[in-house]
């Protein structure tokens, strides 16, 4: 699997004065997303780190075409970019419930191992479950 949909439901919280999603959400957005690719491919965050490895984001773009409103049904396909090494980029779109794209992102994060504070080979397991 190198690409999954995820589902956000956009809250009043998020919105800004002008009832458009607050652009520092997105990046909570694309970490849901994230997260459910892992899940969906049957890794678990939680036990990656309890295993002594994290991934902190080492690069975000974001292209905004349209915005996002309060209420909003935000699909967000995750793709995986390219087969991982010490990184792992993703790129992403969001689109509304009526299929208009409204952004379009890219993320790259980094293998840490924990212990070492340092970047790391992504673990064997993930590229098994990848087909790598």
């Amino acid at each position: 699997m190198k690409s999954h949909n995820s589902y956000v439901k956009v809250r009043y919280a998020e919105t800004d004065q002008m009832g458009v999603v607050y652009h520092g959400n997105y990046a909570q957005y694309l970490e849901i997303a994230r997260i459910d690719w892992l899940e969906a491919l049957g890794i678990s965050y939680r036990k990656m780190e309890e295993e002594g490895v994290m991934l902190p984001v080492y690069e975000l773009n974001l292209r905004f075409k349209r915005s996002a409103k309060f209420d909003d049904q935000l699909r967000i396909e995750t793709t995986l970019k390219e087969k991982p090494g010490v990184r792992i980029s993703f790129t992403y779109q969001i689109f509304n419930q009526e299929e208009e794209l409204l952004t379009e992102a890219e993320t790259t994060l980094i293998f840490m191992d924990m212990e070492k504070n340092k970047p790391m080979k992504c673990p064997q397991y993930i590229l098994e479950k990848l087909g790598y």
